[in-house]
């Protein structure tokens, strides 16, 4: 074995790039998503728990944490877009 031979690496970053990037991204988005909604459920299914109800604020939590998960998603792709937006228009210049 020569000393002159390069290692090969287990992932070339530089080689995957886009792909690593979109994946990190879509990663991103869904663990937002499920975190916004767990947290909603968790709270609700407690104070259910805490007041007697049967469900209601269960349901309540659920609502609210899929329309906050949305919006959140919604604001960080927005984000996002402005990013390579501004990127693109200040290699142009």
């Amino acid at each position: 074995m020569s000393d002159n031979r390069k290692k090969k690496r287990f992932f070339d970053y530089d080689k995957n790039r886009d792909w690593t990037e979109n994946f990190a991204l879509v990663m991103q988005l869904g663990l937002t998503m499920a975190g916004c909604f767990l947290f909603c459920f968790f709270i609700g299914l407690y104070l259910d728990r805490w007041l007697g109800t049967r469900g209601l604020f269960l349901i309540i939590g659920i609502l609210l944490g899929i329309a906050g998960g949305g919006v959140t998603v919604y604001r960080q792709i927005e984000d996002m877009l402005k990013d390579k937006h501004r990127d693109k228009d200040e290699e142009d210049e």
